[in-house]
């Protein structure tokens, strides 16, 4: 995450340890009985190498020779106080924040959060650094492109500022192939602390939690996320996770607080990364993005039920209309409401209908149009919200096919929707 100030307070416990050798006495049978003295150990433990366990070492080699593709950013964003007005001229502040990210290819490509290097609404900050593990100065980096529903980033180092032997990429791995219960090791700099490293295990491997930012200033689209307990704070948000081989299967992205919300306090042994998968199939878009920012793919239809928020129009389903309403107009409980349906798009081109009446919601709340299709399933997963039809879409490609469940009037039906080239724009 960003945050402003991350005061960080180091408490050393020392503990006494102490060992009382106790010898007991045992009673024997007869005369002839001994006692066998006890063997002195064949190896000793004051040998390192002979005393690491075979995972240790594991994690040692992978840190060893994947560290050194490890990025940590800082940030800067300057703003004019809202509140300047009150006492004098407009007075500009200035946002810090830290992150990670890591060497993806030999080009410079680094992988990192979109809210690791945000800005003021969807755009980046002002300026963003970085520095390569074992170096001293920090260098500039500009954006290649931002995906702020994926909460994923591409930047890469102003051309000249490093020598191609400074550039170590990390491998990366396919997470669609993880395991619940495999090592998973988290590389970053929580609070700061530069090139740190946690280890832990996968605990679930696709936890559907929000992630991202939606470009309408709702909330993150539900992904699929690799959870693992491996140690994740503020500060390693943009950092890898990677397998026992070495390879990236995930970028950190949040953690699960002890309040019991997504964000940014310590960790509880509850942290989220993006599947690498996910990334990969992003990445030529990014690269393509030139500093712009990648959407969703869309279909290419406009949601008929829109209410007024703090961002202006909002999507959403029908599970927040009173039921009583809902019945009266034949809409189902739950679903996605297509007011408009754009002309070539694959929406148009599946044969999806949109609305033909419009009415006001009460006291001049939004706006819901009705007489069109109702999406109430994408994939075989339920929708009921826009954010639920972009989860289906999050990983697709040119040429795949969806299959919507609608409802149009009375009737149930299924539909196939082919993503082409407009879906990506």
């Amino acid at each position: 995450m960003k945050p402003r100030a991350l005061p960080l307070l180091l408490v050393l416990l020392g503990l006494g340890l102490g060992a009382t050798l106790l010898r007991d006495t045992l009673p024997v049978g007869g005369a002839q009985s001994t006692v066998t003295p006890a063997q002195p150990p064949t190896s000793s433990l004051s040998a390192e190498a002979g005393a690491r366990l075979q995972n240790e070492q594991n994690t040692i080699e992978i840190v060893q020779r994947y560290e050194p593709g490890l990025i940590f950013i800082t940030t800067e964003d300057r703003m004019v106080s809202e509140y300047g007005w009150m006492f004098g001229p407009p007075q500009e502040q200035v946002q810090r924040g830290v992150g990670s990210g890591f060497f993806i290819n030999a080009a410079g490509d680094i992988l990192t959060n979109y809210h690791v290097v945000a800005g003021a609404g969807v755009e980046a900050a002002d300026r963003i650094q970085i520095k390569l593990f074992g170096g001293q100065k920090t260098v500039d980096a500009e954006v290649i492109g931002l995906a702020p529903q994926y909460d994923l980033a591409l930047i890469r180092p102003r051309r000249g500022q490093l020598a191609p032997g400074d550039i170590r990429p990390i491998p990366l791995g396919d997470s669609d192939r993880i395991a619940v219960g495999q090592k998973a090791v988290a590389m970053g700099a929580p609070f700061g602390l530069e090139f740190s490293v946690s280890e832990g295990i996968v605990s679930a491997a696709s936890r559907p939690i929000p992630i991202g930012f939606s470009l309408s200033g709702g909330e993150g689209i539900t992904q699929l996320a690799i959870q693992t307990d491996a140690a994740i704070n503020p500060g390693n948000s943009g950092g890898p996770l990677l397998g026992s081989d070495g390879r990236v299967i995930g970028i950190n992205t949040q953690i699960y607080s002890p309040s019991g919300q997504a964000g940014a306090a310590q960790s509880a042994g509850v942290g989220f990364a993006i599947p690498i998968n996910t990334a990969k199939n992003l990445l030529p878009r990014l690269q393509a993005a030139r500093g712009g920012v990648v959407a969703a793919p869309r279909i290419g239809i406009v949601p008929g039920l829109l209410v007024q928020g703090p961002g202006g129009g909002q999507a959403l389903g029908l599970s927040v209309l009173d039921p009583a309403s809902k019945r009266a107009s034949g809409l189902p409980e739950r679903g996605l409401l297509v007011g408009t349906v754009q002309p070539g798009s694959p929406a148009a081109r599946a044969g999806l209908r949109g609305a033909d009446r419009e009415q006001a919601i009460a006291r001049g709340a939004g706006v819901i149009r009705l007489g069109g299709d109702v999406i109430v399933g994408a994939a075989g997963q339920d929708v009921d919200a826009l954010e639920d039809l972009q989860a289906v879409l999050l990983d697709k490609q040119v040429g795949d096919q969806i299959e919507l469940r609608i409802v149009r009037g009375n009737q149930t039906r299924t539909v196939t929707l082919t993503l082409d080239e407009s879906a990506f724009e």
